[in-house]
């Protein structure tokens, strides 16, 4: 089983959603800046979170997101699931289908590995990562490291326009 891009990206932008919506909303764009994810890749998960109801939107000024529901109920495999990701590791896709139409030798091998990573991930909440002390380090470093890129672009947004008055 291999976990692809698109469970560890929602699960990461669900846990910095988690840990910065405490106070307001949060928009895609300051995830993508935080978390280097392209900002349309966010866009598509984000609508599957959605319509998961795992987060809500707030339209206009001061908008952005916030979880749908407590962290300490939003577990990580359910997240994984709602961007349509599988905790499978047949190659099967758990159907017992996988040698000539019938389960393979090891297929109940690789259906117990499922089970246990699914019910791994299940007993793990946003809650539970946000008490993590390194998590909550990792996450203010990333926001000043973010602020940083953001005065850089700001600047130089200031010298392009003298640069075009002059």
């Amino acid at each position: 089983m291999r976990l692809t891009t698109k469970g560890r990206y929602a699960v990461t932008a669900m846990l910095d959603l988690a840990f910065h919506s405490q106070i307001k909303p949060v928009t895609l764009t300051d995830i993508a800046a935080r978390q280097t994810i392209s900002l349309s890749y966010l866009e598509q998960l984000f609508a599957r979170l959605r319509r998961a109801n795992m987060v809500k939107g707030t339209r206009g000024p001061g908008g952005g997101y916030t979880l749908a529901g407590k962290a300490s109920d939003i577990n990580i495999a359910d997240i994984i699931a709602a961007v349509d990701e599988p905790l499978d590791a047949t190659k099967c896709g758990g159907n017992a289908n996988c040698q000539k139409e019938q389960a393979c030798l090891t297929h109940d091998l690789w259906m117990g590995l499922s089970d246990q990573i699914r019910g791994y991930l299940k007993g793990i909440t946003l809650a539970h990562l946000l008490e993590k002390h390194l998590v909550k380090e990792i996450a203010k470093r990333q926001e000043q490291d973010s602020q940083q890129v953001i005065e850089i672009h700001r600047h130089t947004e200031l010298l392009s326009n003298l640069n075009e008055l002059l």
